[in-house]
């Protein structure tokens, strides 16, 4: 059956080496509809971001784009504001009719840590041909905070494909049907529409804004930063809140998400004719997301060039889903320890409860 593959198909394709490792699997690294991808000893400094593009490899283009190398082994910083390229510790060797697409892991993206998947010979960012063989890199971009990173750090996730696995709007509506999506009225156009909560509970902020001038989270230090040196919280007034210029932020759809077991979702990029803002798609969302516990999507939003106005409400995003090519072994939130089953507005881990 055509669709997203599920763990158990993951451990097929790595039992027949079409997954291959430079050090073994760790425990926890498959998911139940991912692998993550696990940053390599040494990091590249570049000068810009690129794609290898039609008959090159990411090699050469590190070699006319490289700065200097840094050895990950013992931890390094790397600074906010710059590129690097990091070959992984995974690579592939896909049967032809099997194509992966990657994404940044949750606690990646509400980091504002931009994290992309380049390959040899790749056009697209995140995007893996059927049948490839190769290495694959990560391209990592700190936006907000300067990170400290480790050999072994699993920032990216990526998932195989077989065929097209996409649900049409009749189909999500027949799904829907069948098992609610939402904890309301479903608005299914391209994909299932989410909207922005700006009407916090009594005494609870209606987002966080990074602070613009941090210090550096170390990746490795889960529920230790103290949020208030990297965040600043936003009220809502009257159900609004103006963007501002250049700005990160961590907001929280109204709807409450549901992925049944036999479904993953992924968060599609916001459409700029809408906004002058874009809603940071780290957005993989595995079968069991929100199923018998209520969750909502956290949205990581990034405002352009001028001010902008959200209301309580307004449709900020929309959900794709895919089927399953089978039903995973284990789920989201139910078999696995999962950080954000059950989530309202939430940081990363890596930060105290606030």
């Amino acid at each position: 059956m055509t669709g997203l593959l599920a763990r158990q198909q993951i451990q097929h394709l790595i039992d027949m080496s079409a997954i291959g490792f430079d050090q073994p699997l760790a425990e926890g690294q498959v998911q139940p509809a991912s692998l993550d991808l696990r940053l390599g000893p040494v990091a590249y400094r570049v000068r810009a971001s690129f794609l290898a593009g039609t008959g090159r490899s990411v090699a050469a283009r590190i070699e006319e784009f490289g700065m200097h190398e840094i050895a990950l082994d013992g931890g390094a910083v790397l600074e906010k504001g710059c590129v690097y390229v990091v070959p992984l510790l995974e690579h592939l060797s896909l049967p032809p009719h099997i194509s992966a697409i990657a994404n940044a892991k949750s606690s990646t993206g509400r980091l504002d840590l931009l994290t992309r998947v380049i390959t040899n010979e790749g056009v697209e960012f995140d995007r893996i041909a059927p049948g490839y063989t190769g290495p694959l890199y990560a391209e990592i971009c700190p936006r907000s905070f300067s990170v400290l990173a480790r050999t072994g750090m699993r920032l990216n996730q990526i998932r195989f494909r077989d065929g097209q696995s996409v649900l049409s709007d009749a189909e999500l509506q027949d799904l829907d049907r069948a098992s609610a999506l939402v904890d309301g009225t479903a608005t299914i156009a391209g994909g299932l529409a989410f909207s922005v909560d700006l009407e916090p509970a009594h005494g609870q902020p209606a987002g966080w804004r990074a602070k613009p001038h941090a210090g550096v989270i170390d990746l490795d230090r889960i529920g230790q930063h103290d949020p208030t040196e990297f965040w600043e919280a936003v009220p809502a007034r009257d159900g609004r809140m103006i963007l501002d210029p250049g700005a990160f932020y961590i907001l929280v759809s109204r709807e409450a998400v549901h992925i049944p077991p036999d479904y993953a979702a992924e968060m599609a990029p916001y459409l700029a004719m809408v906004g002058e803002f874009r809603v940071h798609y780290a957005g993989f969302f595995d079968p069991g997301f929100g199923h018998g516990t209520p969750a909502r999507g956290v949205l990581e939003v990034r405002c352009h060039e001028s001010p902008f106005l959200l209301e309580h409400g307004q449709i900020v995003g929309r959900l794709i889903y895919e089927r399953m090519s089978e039903r995973p072994d284990v789920l989201y939130g139910t078999d696995i320890a999962s950080n954000y089953q059950g989530q309202g507005l939430k940081l990363s881990k890596h930060f105290k409860t606030p």
